[in-house]
């Protein structure tokens, strides 16, 4: 009998530290992810790990350059950052879908390019099905349902290397950031 107590005991004291164990990794979800490539530093940073449902999410995609000129010239779509995600309750996929015109920005140094998300991703057709429309179209919105998001934060730009030869180099920086939303009751 001592045997068995001992083994309950043991199972019940193992069971507790794995439900710890998982709580405590549900919650430890990356908001913050810095790349560097070049003479630039690419920041995408979601200011909390879990929102309301149906509220507004903070996303902040941030370009800065460091090198020796005190600025420089880069060209971009109609922004140099995108944010597509995935939610992964659902396994639904959100594009940001944008404009492909060549816009040039001059990025001084010290002086981050910021671009805050501000909703309008994602794209249904009419053979998709009615609860991924709805989904999107909350998304659309800025009306987060619940769910495990990660954003997969692009910054895509050309910079022109070398004036007398033409010379340019393109840049795909990529990010990732996570962040919950759960229902307010």
């Amino acid at each position: 009998m001592k045997r068995f107590l001992s083994i309950v005991i043991y199972l019940s004291s193992f069971i507790v530290v794995l439900l710890g164990c998982s709580e405590v990794k549900q919650e430890d979800l990356q908001t913050k992810q810095i790349v560097t490539e070049g003479d630039f530093i690419y920041r995408l940073v979601t200011e909390e790990s879990e929102y309301k449902e149906n509220g507004p999410i903070r996303l902040i995609a941030e370009l800065e350059y460091v090198g020796d000129k005190e600025e420089v010239l880069i060209s971009h779509a109609a922004s140099p950052f995108s944010f597509s995600m995935v939610e992964t309750t659902r396994d639904y996929k959100i594009s940001y879908p944008m404009a492909e015109p060549e816009i040039e920005t001059v990025i001084r140094k010290g002086k981050p390019l910021r671009k805050e998300y501000t909703g309008g991703a994602g794209a249904y057709s009419a053979e998709d099905k009615k609860n991924y429309v709805t989904f999107i179209q909350k998304i659309m919105k800025k009306e987060f349902p619940n769910g495990h998001y990660i954003v997969n934060g692009l910054a895509s730009y050309t910079v022109l290397e070398n004036e007398e030869t033409g010379q340019e180099k393109d840049f795909n920086l990529k990010a990732r950031v996570e962040f919950r939303v759960k229902s307010s009751n």
